[in-house]
C-alpha cells in the first residue's frame, strides 16, 4: 500500500518562446490558483538572477503577490539563496509575509547563488565567503525569528516570535547533513540533480537530530512531472523539458521551446548522456503509467511529500497536467 502523501508545486516561472515576463507572471498566478482549488499543499518559487527567460528574480515580491491571489495553499521559496542576502533582511521580509498571510508561508533556503559567478559578485561582493557561512547564517536567521532575541541589540520586526517553517534545500550530502543536524525538514532538487538523492535521504534519516521544529525526519523530493491523456502526448510535451536542459548544457540562453515531434539528431552522444543524467528523475505519461511509476518511487525513497515542476510549453496543457497529477496522487491506495 502506498501512503497518500501531499503533492506540491515548484514553479520556475520560465518564459516561453511566445511570451514575455508579464504574460508569464499572469500564467504563474493562474497555475497557483488552480493548484489552490485542487488542494495542492504548497506553491514554491525559486530565486534566479541574470536569466532573461526566468521571471522569478524578485522572489519575495512574487511570493507576496501569489499569496494575495490564493486562499489556502502554502506559498514559499524553493528557495531563497541565503548567501545573496543578510539574514536580518530575510527575517524581516518573511516575518512580514507571515503576518500578512498567517500559517501560509514557507521559507526554503539554498546556498547556491541561483546565477553565474559574475552576477553573484554583483549581488554581493563577499558571496563566496557567505556561501561558506551558510550554516551560521541559517542559525542567525533562526535567532531573529526567536522570542529569545528580544533582549538583543539587533532585532527583526515583525519576525520576532513568528513561526515560519524553514526548509533546507539541496542537491548534495552537505545540505542533508545540515538539515539533519539542525532538525529541519529537507527538500531535494531531484528535478535537475538527482544523482545523490537517495543517498542524501538515507544520510538525513540516519543522522537526524530532533529539534523544537521537528521530532522526526521530514523529506520532500522535487521531480519533473508531465501528464497527459496518453503516454505519447506526454512524451511529446516533454521534449520542451529536454530542450531546456540541452540549452542549459550548451549555455544557450533561450526561452522555453515548443515541443518537437522527434528528438532525432538534436544532440550529440555526450549531450544526450548529460541531459539524461539531469532529467533521470522525471515522470512522463498518462495517469495509469504515472501512478505505477510514482508508487514505486514513493515506496523506494520513503518521502513524506512530493513536489513537482512541469516545464510545459502550452499553458493549457500545463494546467491539464497539474490537474491530472493531483488525480494520480489522490487515486493512490
Amino acid at each position: 500500500m502506498t501512503p497518500n502523501i501531499p503533492i506540491s508545486i515548484l514553479e520556475l516561472a520560465i518564459i516561453t518562446q511566445d511570451s514575455d515576463a508579464s504574460g508569464t507572471l499572469q500564467k504563474t498566478t493562474a497555475i497557483a490558483q488552480l493548484a489552490d482549488s485542487l488542494g495542492y499543499n504548497r506553491f514554491w518559487l525559486a530565486e534566479h538572477h541574470n536569466m532573461p527567460h526566468v521571471a522569478s528574480s524578485a522572489t519575495v515580491v512574487l511570493i507576496g503577490y501569489i499569496a494575495s491571489k490564493t486562499e489556502h495553499i502554502r506559498v514559499g521559496s524553493g528557495g531563497i539563496m541565503l548567501p545573496n542576502h543578510a539574514p536580518l533582511i530575510i527575517a524581516e521580509q518573511f516575518g512580514t509575509l507571515e503576518t500578512l498571510y498567517p500559517n501560509r508561508i514557507d521559507l526554503g533556503l539554498g546556498r547556491a547563488p541561483g546565477t553565474d559567478g559574475l552576477t553573484a559578485q554583483a549581488i554581493r561582493k563577499d558571496f563566496f565567503e557567505q556561501s561558506q557561512r551558510f550554516p551560521q547564517n541559517v542559525a542567525a536567521l533562526q535567532e531573529f525569528f526567536s522570542v529569545e532575541n528580544a533582549g538583543a541589540k539587533v532585532r527583526a520586526f515583525p519576525a520576532e516570535g513568528i513561526k515560519v517553517p524553514i526548509w533546507i534545500l539541496g542537491s548534495s550530502m552537505d545540505s542533508a547533513a545540515l538539515a539533519a543536524a539542525k532538525g529541519l525538514p529537507y527538500a531535494f532538487a531531484g528535478h535537475f540533480a538527482p544523482k545523490q538523492m537517495v543517498q542524501a535521504f538515507e544520510f538525513y534519516r540516519n543522522n537526524f537530530q530532533p529539534s523544537e521544529f521537528l521530532d522526526q525526519p521530514k523529506i520532500m523530493a522535487c521531480v519533473n512531472a508531465i501528464a497527459a491523456d496518453t503516454d505519447a502526448q506526454a512524451e511529446r510535451l516533454s521534449t520542451s523539458l529536454t530542450q531546456m536542459f540541452l540549452n542549459l548544457i550548451r549555455n544557450d540562453r533561450k526561452p522555453l521551446q515548443p515541443p518537437l515531434d522527434s528528438l532525432d539528431g538534436l544532440m550529440s552522444e555526450e549531450e544526450h548522456f548529460h541531459v539524461n543524467q539531469m532529467t533521470s528523475c522525471s515522470f512522463v505519461g498518462s495517469k495509469k503509467k504515472l501512478e505505477t511509476e510514482l508508487k514505486q518511487f514513493i515506496k523506494y525513497t520513503r518521502i513524506d511529500e512530493l513536489m513537482i515542476t512541469s516545464p510545459i510549453f502550452d499553458h493549457q496543457e500545463k494546467l491539464k497536467s497539474i490537474q491530472l497529477m493531483k488525480e494520480v496522487i489522490d487515486d493512490m491506495k
